[in-house]
């Protein structure tokens, strides 16, 4: 068993609770409220912003350009196509993308954040690899299996989003999965298990961003932020 199918055998638990989630289940039946979309994409561009300056501190890491370029491709993908899923979940809900950003982030938000950013400053490119995995890994699989199960037509509400993750072939799962295999087979035994921490926690708060959203979770006392 590789590394990477060690720590995915381990999180499975936490996979299948994101996938039984009420609002990725609110997403195949289509019957999430305005709000709770609402909450979710103001949220997401925030941690999108911090995702890409994580491989921004990944390229400075990066022993090889091989390596370099991965974390490139995949800023211009947050950049110029994720945003799509985002837009998805706006029409739905009735509002402009523009007017969902650069608002202050929830508790789990932050807390997600800050664990990556944790990780990529004080650890190497295998840290880096295992906190950032979970995030591609449980969308491609939440696609996948929604395809399955609801094989949406074009009339679903989520169609758009559910097809921009299942139809992926998600190169890039695979390409950090093959790279912290490797990295995993040069590394000492106390630093794998520090990855296989690293990846299970941002697991959890995968979970824990699903939920943030549903419940629209936010501080106990409510903090705003100047719109930029």
């Amino acid at each position: 068993m590789s590394f990477s199918q060690e720590i995915r055998q381990a999180a499975d638990p936490i996979f299948e609770a994101i996938f039984n989630h009420p609002f990725v289940q609110g997403i195949a039946k289509g019957d999430l409220r305005s709000e709770q979309l609402i909450h979710y994409v103001k949220q997401d561009f925030e941690y999108l912003n911090s995702f890409m300056r994580i491989y921004g501190t990944a390229i400075a890491k990066c022993p090889t350009r091989e390596d370099m370029a991965m974390f490139n491709e995949q800023i211009s993908f947050v950049l110029h196509s994720e945003i799509h899923p985002h837009n998805n979940f706006c029409e739905v809900a009735g509002v402009k993308y523009e007017d969902l950003q650069g608002y202050a982030l929830s508790p789990s938000s932050h807390h997600y954040i800050r664990h990556m950013l944790t990780v990529a400053h004080e650890g190497d490119l295998g840290d880096i690899l295992a906190v950032l995995l979970p995030c591609p890994w449980t969308y491609w699989e939440i696609g996948v299996k929604l395809l399955e199960k609801v094989k949406p037509d074009a009339s679903h509400p989520f169609y758009d989003w559910i097809s921009f993750y299942g139809n992926r072939t998600d190169t890039i799962t695979h390409q950090f999965c093959a790279r912290l295999d490797e990295w995993a087979e040069q590394t000492t035994p106390a630093h794998r298990a520090r990855m296989k921490e690293h990846f299970l926690l941002s697991c959890q708060f995968e979970y824990m961003f699903w939920d943030m959203a549903y419940t629209l979770e936010d501080w106990p006392v409510p903090m705003e932020v100047a719109r930029v």
